[in-house]
């Protein structure tokens, strides 16, 4: 069983997306990204994913150069292609142009020795939404403090 070490989470996904679906692929790196994403440095806040000719790719992901890299160091916004089987994309590309979704990176993680990348098919929540969600996560934290000082 390959153990898995997560990198990064991208919370704003799950506070603007209801994430339907997730999946999980690859990402082709080069070897001083991989050096910076072991020390942590990667940001997914504002990024997301396209398929163009077939291929996915993730675009805004940013991963901070290595500082110990020569000079001539890959741009840390580049775009990145996603490796993920042509069937799943296949299937992805038509869920996707069918119903209006997005397709949004939520986390980064070592599985094992490899990068991995989740993916969330992801619904826009509109602004009440996003108040219900807050009211909610309001509600249950003031629950669980009365809890709390009641077994006191």
């Amino acid at each position: 069983m390959e153990s898995t070490k997560t990198i990064a989470n991208n919370k704003k996904a799950f506070h603007d997306f209801f994430i339907l679906e997730k999946y999980e692929a690859g990402i082709a790196l080069a070897g001083t990204e991989v050096k910076s994403l072991r020390q942590g440095r990667v940001n997914l806040k504002d990024s997301w994913c396209s398929i163009v000719k077939g291929e996915l790719f993730v675009n805004g992901m940013h991963i901070s150069p290595y500082e110990h890299a020569n000079i001539w160091g890959k741009d840390p916004m580049r775009v990145r292609k996603l490796l993920m089987h042509k069937r799943e994309i296949n299937k992805l590309f038509g869920t996707l142009q069918q119903q209006g979704l997005s397709l949004i990176p939520l986390s980064v993680y070592f599985k094992g020795s490899m990068v991995k990348l989740e993916l969330g098919l992801c619904k826009g929540k509109k602004l009440y939404d996003k108040r219900e969600d807050a009211a909610k996560k309001s509600a249950k934290r003031d629950i669980d403090r009365a809890m709390k000082e009641q077994n006191r």
